[in-house]
């Protein structure tokens, strides 16, 4: 299993953050902080990248845990 990098705003958080909140894939991720920096879309995303983010979301929908808006 390939180990990605999980610090805030990167692919692999950004992927399970969007399954947890019910969003659709998009891959994505930030250059710094989440929000306050670049956005890198998927266009520009290397393989690798792309790989973490899907690595992420899935890895969230198999949890079974999400957000809860009741």
């Amino acid at each position: 299993m390939a180990k990605y990098d999980e610090r805030h705003g990167g692919a692999y958080d950004r992927g399970r953050a969007d399954a947890y909140y019910g969003r659709p894939i998009a891959p994505h991720y930030y250059e710094g902080d989440t929000g306050m920096s670049k956005r890198v879309d998927e266009a520009e995303m290397s393989a690798i990248r792309i790989a973490a983010y899907l690595t992420g979301y899935r890895e969230q929908i198999e949890s079974g845990e999400f957000k809860d808006y009741g």
